[in-house]
């Protein structure tokens, strides 16, 4: 028995050093050693320092595991860095022939933990054709952090779960063409995804599980599950063509007492500037919900709603400010929840059309609909059951509302209401 008790005590002393032991220097050496390629056996590694993929010196590389691996960021920064020398776009014209043996970095098949307030879990600058898959990142600061420029993106398959910061982050990054697909990000404090002062063209996000990605106290917030924010007016930033698809997107106003937990929260939160308003946007076929707003625009045009569920808004499901051209078509739209409110809002928009839509039990004291300062915009065939207030056009000119049935169970309220405003239309 002592015997045993002896080998047990080495046992969990000798695990102890090995967790405590820093890897840095003996997986650079390999990284550097094997030109970029690095296969971890299974595991536990930690790093204090990251771990720096020069592409311009050492090519095409890769991360691989032969088995489960755990690598822990101890010091700040991220553990896995992939530096290219991309400076070129996505049109075969601007490559250089060193940008090809520079190709596709690559990252599959580990998890990385973070034990540093500043470590952050994998960063890309200047790539061309990063893939990163079946990868879980937690408790770090940013799980994927894009930063200066980086070309035709895939991140496939991972987990994001509790960073302090942000899930995916495009930080102030040039970047053309990334695909999110088939992720789970979830209870990441600073957002999910986020683009903030980018230029960014084709951004996909589709059949991912977007939940609590902001912070779980009673502070307000403007962190969103899916946040793009061009509010400090960088010069040069711009963002258009982005499709958020097939998505559950939640969390978290509905947890704590009757949300109060991170008010101002968005699921989707999308910020233009004069400018430059975020265009070309498609928003199809998620469900929604749980939030103090579900999708919140801001300087945008050209954006197509559809398909989509709404439901546990507090109190909004859909505000539109300053924008033009959104159509939001064969969306329906129910609170649920007792405590929650519902209402849908645009603000100073022209060329709006909403239509062929249900909407239940909104609450909002003001109005289910409201139109204010809006022009030449059209409301249709929507049906509007058990709403405490109906349709409001306020200093509105030459709007519609055409073809629309509106139950209100309050015999104080009325199904459509103008006030202010000229050249508008109702016909029901």
């Amino acid at each position: 028995m002592l015997t045993l008790m002896r080998n047990l005590i080495a046992l969990l002393l000798s695990t102890t050093t090995l967790l405590a032991q820093d890897h840095s220097a003996e997986l650079q050496k390999q990284i550097n050693e094997a030109k970029g390629n690095l296969t971890l056996k299974a595991g536990q590694y930690r790093l204090e320092k990251s771990l720096v993929f020069d592409l311009a010196k050492l090519g095409a590389s890769a991360v691989r595991c032969d088995g489960p691996v755990t690598i822990t960021m101890a010091g700040p920064g991220p553990a896995l860095r992939f530096i290219g020398t991309h400076n070129g776009t996505a049109s075969p014209k601007t490559f250089k022939p060193a940008t090809w043996a520079e190709r596709m970095p690559l990252v599959d098949g580990l998890e990385i933990l973070g034990d540093h307030p500043e470590a952050d879990g994998i960063e890309f600058t200047r790539t061309m054709q990063a893939i990163v898959t079946r990868v879980t990142i937690r408790k770090a600061r940013h799980g994927i952090h894009l930063t200066e420029r980086n070309r035709n993106v895939i991140i496939s398959d991972c987990h994001l779960y509790q960073n302090s910061g942000v899930g995916i982050y495009l930080d102030q990054v040039n970047l053309h063409q990334i695909n999110v697909a088939n992720c789970h990000l979830s209870y990441n404090a600073m957002g999910g995804i986020v683009v903030r002062d980018s230029e960014l063209r084709n951004l996909q996000v589709n059949n991912c599980d977007l939940e609590g990605n902001m912070p779980l106290d009673p502070i307000p917030t403007r962190a969103a599950n899916i946040w793009i924010d061009l509010s400090a007016h960088k010069d040069r930033a711009s963002v258009a063509e982005v499709a958020i698809t097939g998505c559950t997107i939640q969390h978290s106003a509905s947890y704590g007492k009757e949300g109060k937990i991170a008010p101002g929260g968005a699921n989707i939160r999308i910020i233009g500037r004069p400018k430059y308003p975020v265009d070309n946007i498609t928003i199809g076929n998620n469900v929604m919900s749980d939030v103090t707003v579900s999708v919140d625009l801001d300087y945008t045009k050209d954006v197509t709603l559809t398909g989509n569920t709404f439901f546990t808004s507090m109190p909004q499901d859909l505000v539109v400010r300053r924008s033009q051209r959104v159509v939001a078509i064969g969306n329906v739209f129910n609170p649920r929840g007792k405590w929650a409110i519902g209402g849908i809002v645009f603000k100073e928009c022209e060329g709006l059309l909403l239509a062929n839509s249900t909407i239940h039990a909104f609450r909002d004291q003001t109005a289910a609909i409201l139109l204010e300062n809006c022009k030449n915009s059209r409301l249709s065939n929507l049906i509007l059951t058990d709403c405490d207030r109906g349709i409001l056009l306020k200093n509105s000119t030459g709007c519609a509302v055409l073809d629309c049935s509106v139950q209100i169970p309050n015999k104080g309220g009325k199904p459509i209401t103008m006030d202010g405003g000229s050249n508008n239309k109702i016909r029901n």
